[in-house]
């Protein structure tokens, strides 16, 4: 098992066998947590990497339109 050392800062070095089963690369982001008298620490995923996991995205002219339309059906126009 690695270990690793806290710097006068309080920073740690992760293992490059951890970083790497993970894939983490710099500027990464973490999620650190207590769980008693251990700390875990998770990957966060990008928001970027979620990019189609809805499915393939529609061009910004067609998502433009789509979202006025969906906005007029729900706002009332008065007309005197």
């Amino acid at each position: 098992m690695p270990i690793a050392i806290v710097s006068p800062k309080g920073q740690i070095t992760l293992p490059i066998s951890f970083r790497k089963r993970l894939g983490m690369k710099p500027h990464d982001r973490v999620n650190i947590e207590l769980n008693g008298d251990a700390i875990v620490v998770k990957r966060v995923a990008d928001f970027f990497e979620l990019e189609g996991f809805l499915g393939k995205a529609l061009p910004e002219a067609e998502e433009q339109k789509r979202m006025l339309r969906m906005a007029s059906r729900r706002v009332r126009v008065k007309v005197r």
